[in-house]
């Protein structure tokens, strides 16, 4: 298995944990980014699958994740502008209940992992009109960029 089927497990184990941490009544706008959440971890869980596929000396295992992984693919980029949506709203939510506060740490990354989740997106969807090696990579380097600033933005 993949290390990033570990990093995937451990940054939702660390979601449900802040989630359980925090007060009794759990906030709406709280339950909107954890589904947000589990909607890129899906997408994300691709990446996993593929390095997996490289990195795995089996055939077999890498024709049955292959395959595994072509099922998923035309559901892909609907699952991650499902997440962007809902992250937006879970967005527009915090701003509207707590202002927009540029001193706070948590919503400086929660900004950040939203610009990296909207150029996911728009790269994403570019790559289906004009396909190229250079989006897949960049595609790729946003999704990394945005595994650790959303594991940033629910530590804080």
């Amino acid at each position: 298995m993949s290390k990033w089927f570990f990093a995937n497990l451990l940054l939702l184990l660390v979601a449900v944990w802040q989630i359980s941490k925090s007060s009794f009544l759990i906030n709406i706008h709280i339950v909107i980014g954890f589904i947000g959440l589990l909607f890129f971890l899906f997408n994300w869980t691709r990446q996993a699958v593929f390095s997996t596929i490289r990195n795995t000396p089996k055939r077999k295992t890498k024709i049955k994740l292959a395959n595994f992984s072509k099922k998923i693919v035309p559901f892909h980029r609907w699952t991650g502008t499902t997440a962007f949506v809902i992250v937006m709203i879970h967005a527009i939510m915090v701003i509207h209940r707590y202002g927009l506060h540029l001193q706070w740490h948590k919503m400086i990354a929660g900004l950040i992992a939203g610009m990296l989740l909207t150029a996911m997106v728009i790269s994403g969807w570019l790559r289906l009109f004009w396909p190229s090696v250079r989006k897949r990579k960049w595609h790729i380097y946003i999704g990394m960029s945005l595994f650790f600033i959303i594991f940033i933005h629910i530590l804080l």
